[in-house]
């Protein structure tokens, strides 16, 4: 394990915070967590059900039914595994459908608070990167690094295309546009655990930018921190 304290990466959708995240853990030895997976798991669960994502009744149900846990495992691809009750979700977390929805569930100030407990619970197991859109404000505002990572909306939109892509799904780039601009209003006005900086946090524009170098990048912050 190493020496080094939490890192909370923050950022909206498309920023690159989670594959960022996941790199600059396995370069510094850190545990991961994509905090994110676990609201899209309780996305899906709705979806799956026929429950309205935008009913937070009906989803603090669900979540009770079917506790949404995340599990740290080196040995998984993404560093993590998320299970809802007894049942392992996988590649479904990151259908489209999913993603449209999600800011919704998160939305929910209970739904909220359930999860950031959970989350807070992981970080007791080692230090941890920890991407989401409330790490540095809410659920780890102690962290001795924050970054907050932007992006274009542009590039965010041609990412996200290639990502669906890759997953044989073409979308038409107008409407992924305006479901990212409504998921970014979602996030930044919800009422609890805002997608905003925190107010020590630095601030890294990926556009134009190659993962390797956000990571090389967040990865010297990081060392300089460690070294004080």
């Amino acid at each position: 394990m190493s020496g080094f304290a939490h890192v909370a990466i923050d950022g909206p959708a498309g920023s690159g915070k989670t594959t960022v995240a996941r790199l600059l853990a396995r370069r510094i030895g850190s545990l991961y967590l994509d905090t994110g997976a676990m609201y899209r798991a309780l996305t899906l669960l709705a979806l799956e059900s026929g429950r309205d994502p935008a009913d937070e009744e009906a989803m603090l149900q669900l979540a009770q039914a079917q506790p949404v846990r995340a599990v740290l495992d080196v040995a998984s691809p993404m560093g993590f595994r998320v299970f809802a009750g007894e049942r392992e979700l996988g590649e479904d977390l990151y259908r489209n459908d999913v993603s449209r929805n999600a800011s919704l569930v998160a939305a929910h100030p209970r739904i909220r608070t359930l999860m950031v407990e959970r989350q807070r619970e992981i970080a007791c197991q080692g230090p941890v990167v920890m991407a989401g859109r409330d790490i540095g404000t809410v659920v780890l505002p102690d962290a001795p690094i924050k970054i907050f990572l932007t992006a274009s909306v542009p590039e965010r939109v041609e990412r996200r295309l290639l990502e669906l892509a890759a997953r044989g799904v073409t979308v038409d780039p107008r409407t992924l546009r305006a479901e990212i601009e409504e998921r970014d209003r979602l996030d930044a006005g919800r009422p609890t655990g805002p997608l905003r900086p925190a107010s020590d946090a630095l601030e890294i524009d990926s556009s134009g930018l190659t993962v390797e170098q956000v990571v090389e990048r967040i990865g010297a912050i990081v060392a300089a921190g460690a070294s004080r």
